[in-house]
């Protein structure tokens, strides 16, 4: 049986004595995107990071390529291969797009993904290379934050939310990104709002419900599932709505 690349067994995670994941169990295997959901809240963002290791569960286990790596430094983590895009870009604003991608290279393992190649990838940010962070738009940064996590040619990516706040045209373009990266064989964990988007992108979805994962399944089953939209995501699979967002 195929080995999963990343997989979590009854993984529990604390806020001080908040009890927030609550034995999560999942897989992802390789070549594949499986889109976590769920209402605001829920448990989404601390699934992804406590798979970096901030922070670490409490009990259960975590293994990465088929090691254990609950419990160790999310520096080692990022070493051995995953990528991390988090929610709201957090790239280096007073650093030019140059001196981002750099300094995240200067820390890469080896690989395929040198800076030529990303400024080939991503011509818009060899037009802005001498830009600084602060100075991009919200597209172009969230750009960087791909890029920045792709040339330390990870195995897989966490992505929190890579649609957010962006255009329907950014939108669109953050999409295709996405299905090009893994159409070359990048693992992708997505945590998306978008409820479409998030769909568009997925081979598998799980839903989470106050830090428990309560659907594993296609995205052809949530599309076709009004009472599970309504009930555990809070919307309909009617219309896209203008802001797409999971209430």
């Amino acid at each position: 049986m195929e080995q999963p690349i990343i997989s979590l067994r009854d993984v529990n995670t604390y806020y001080g004595e908040s009890h927030i994941l609550q034995s999560v169990s999942l897989d992802v295997f390789r070549g594949e995107v499986v889109s976590l959901l769920g209402r605001n809240g829920v448990g989404k963002t601390t699934t992804l990071q406590t798979i970096l290791g901030v922070p670490s569960p409490r009990s259960g286990e975590i293994r990465f390529k088929g090691e254990i790596i609950s419990g160790i430094k999310t520096s080692d983590i990022v070493r051995r291969g995953l990528g991390w895009v988090p929610q709201g870009h957090r790239i280096f604003p007073t650093l030019s797009v140059s001196e981002n991608l750099t300094l995240a290279a200067s820390r890469a393992r080896p690989g395929s993904w040198t800076l030529p190649k990303i400024y080939d990838y991503f011509p818009r940010l060899q037009e802005r290379r001498n830009a600084r962070g602060d100075a991009l738009s919200g597209g172009e940064q969230q750009m960087l934050a791909i890029a920045r996590a792709l040339v330390q040619n990870p195995d897989m990516f966490l992505m929190d939310e890579p649609s957010e706040g962006l255009s329907p045209r950014l939108v669109q373009e953050v999409g295709d990104l996405i299905k090009d990266l893994n159409r070359q064989g990048v693992s992708i964990l997505l945590v998306e709002q978008n409820l479409h988007f998030a769909l568009d992108m997925a081979d598998r979805v799980l839903i989470m419900n106050k830090g428990a994962i309560v659907f594993q399944g296609k995205p052809e089953q949530i599309r076709t599932n009004p009472l599970l939209c309504g009930q555990l995501l809070g919307v309909s699979m009617g219309k896209e709505p203008r802001s797409g967002l999971v209430n």
